[in-house]
């Protein structure tokens, strides 16, 4: 099994870099319509779908970030009960914690897969802009995936015993 745990994270640790990387693009690319959106407004003339462009942008900047921020243990955690339980106690609530956390995440994953499949079939547009969704919402399948991946390692990592515990 560390063998297993060990191509998994590679794997986990490339896709991570990869989509953190184009969130960081995406982030910017927010930020600079953002200031020329506010700017040109200055002047009376403000960048037409700028609020539709923020959201697209949010959804693949927030869903490329999850799976890095959990490799990175930088998601809220509240363990201050869990914390004086039994080692014992604390590796099954971390295998309940990863193994739900895991198939929520493949099921969202799935059903946006679905949505996003469904808005290209449609060829469903933005008003404004009249821009396809259906890259959007498969980022945001993608995303979903990703974390997926690097819950099921934890999972893996606890089960084999070289996990941290909650």
């Amino acid at each position: 099994m560390p063998h297993l745990i060990g191509y998994l994270e590679r794997i986990s640790r490339i896709l991570n870099a990869v989509l953190m990387a184009v969130a960081g693009l995406f982030l910017v690319a927010m930020m600079l319509l953002a200031c020329a959106n506010v700017a040109g407004r200055g002047f009376g003339i403000p960048i037409k779908g700028t609020f539709e462009l923020m959201g697209l942008f949010g959804a693949v900047v927030a869903a490329f970030a999850l799976a890095g921020t959990q490799m990175q243990r930088q998601h809220i955690a509240v363990d201050v009960l869990v914390r004086v339980f039994p080692a014992k106690i604390r590796t099954i609530l971390s295998t309940l914690q990863y193994l739900i956390g895991s198939v929520f995440f493949i099921l969202a994953a799935w059903q946006t897969w679905l949505l996003g499949t469904n808005l290209w079939r449609v060829h469903e547009l933005s008003e404004t802009l009249r821009i396809v969704y259906f890259p959007f919402v498969y980022s945001v399948s993608l995303g979903c995936v990703v974390i997926a991946l690097v819950l099921v390692i934890e999972l893996l990592k606890v089960l084999s015993g070289e996990g941290e515990r909650t």
